[in-house]
């Protein structure tokens, strides 16, 4: 997904149709948890440190292993 698709989605979150907000939304959501999980692996793979990942995401290192150590 590009920066301007999840820039559209972000826009359309903030719609004055409820439903249609709530289904950005959760497009978005799908999108950006896709786009963690990536950076998660990428990160692993340049040997970053479960702890280094998670400080970066703003939760505890055993939130973030439990989330990704096992994919």
């Amino acid at each position: 997904m590009s920066i301007e698709t999840i820039g559209t989605l972000a826009a359309e979150a903030g719609s004055n149709d409820p439903i249609q907000a709530l289904r950005a939304i959760a497009k978005l959501q799908r999108e950006l948890d896709r786009a963690e999980a990536v950076a998660v692996r990428r990160a692993r793979n340049a040997n970053a440190s479960w702890q280094l990942i998670a400080l970066a995401l703003g939760v505890s290192r055993q939130a973030v292993h439990k989330k990704y150590g096992r994919q």
